[in-house]
């Protein structure tokens, strides 16, 4: 089927792909080494976002990134979505497949968010056996992402990291580390991002994302970061990308633009920005 071994995505930079971007990437594409799609956007039956993804996988590696799975979620994994998703990558034949440790879907609703979850022995169960669930499915281990938090669960009984960790180790599932979403949590809830990032199990991790955040404060005055995907990406979350970097090595690193999305040379900038940290002696 595919492969999401830290080879077939270039150690190099990635960004989310826009229609409104697919000439100036098949022209002139810079730094930009491969892209990332969200699963959900081609699972229709043909037309141009088909036609072009086509053309786009003929000349970068693709990275597929689900948001509608609810690996998180209380109940079975819809069986359908499951399927179209896998017909996508069938076809595609796409270098990796992630999703979040989230949830979004309760009853038969379906919630237009990314809902955290406890960090107990029974949701890591329910997750393991969900995931293990997809990779039966498409044949070949997922990447996990870390979520963006708001709050914790005082139900919890793993810390986040150990919490991942341990669903790798169970299941053989990779980890998506994004950097923004550490620091984003770490703000939120106080804790330090630097300790986080030197406790993560670096060699799980195949795939690095950076996104922008915005600023803004709760009712107490606090501050308060929400992960937006909407603006560069903040000089603090370089500054530990950067630190990342040096403990992990060169990994494919993805610029999250997904919200107010600017004209394609600036995300070319950011997506150089990221190749200067990853590659520094090939940049003059």
């Amino acid at each position: 089927m595919f492969d999401t071994s830290p080879q077939t995505l270039p150690a190099a930079a990635g960004i989310g792909f826009k229609s409104q971007h697919f000439a100036g990437l098949m022209d002139a594409p810079g730094p930009v080494r491969w892209l990332e799609i969200h699963a959900e956007n081609y699972m229709g039956a043909g037309g141009r976002p088909l036609a072009q993804l086509r053309a786009l996988a003929e000349r970068f590696p693709i990275s597929v990134h689900g948001v509608g799975l609810s690996i998180g979620g209380d109940r079975p994994l819809d069986r359908d979505h499951l399927a179209r998703l896998r017909h996508l990558c069938d076809w595609l034949n796409p270098a990796s497949f992630s999703e979040h440790l989230a949830w979004s879907t309760h009853d038969t609703g379906f919630l237009n968010d990314l809902l955290p979850l406890p960090y107990t022995a029974a949701t890591l169960a329910r997750v393991a056996e969900h995931i293990d669930m997809v990779q039966d499915a498409l044949g070949h281990p997922m990447l996990l992402e870390n979520p963006s938090t708001y709050l914790a669960f005082a139900e919890s009984d793993w810390s986040e990291v150990d919490f991942l960790a341990e669903l790798s180790r169970r299941t053989g599932c990779g980890l998506l580390l994004d950097v923004n979403n550490v620091f984003v949590s770490a703000v939120n809830q106080g804790t330090d991002p630097r300790a986080y990032i030197d406790a993560f199990p670096m060699h799980t991790v195949c795939e690095i994302h950076l996104g922008g955040h915005d600023d803004d404060a709760d009712d107490t005055g606090r501050p308060l970061l929400i992960d937006s995907h909407g603006r560069p990406v903040a000089d603090p979350v370089w500054t530990l990308y950067a630190e990342t970097v040096a403990q992990a090595g060169p990994k494919p690193t993805l610029i999250e633009w997904d919200t107010d999305v600017p004209p394609l040379p600036e995300l070319i900038a950011e997506a150089g920005r990221a190749a200067a940290i990853l590659t520094p002696e090939t940049v003059s």
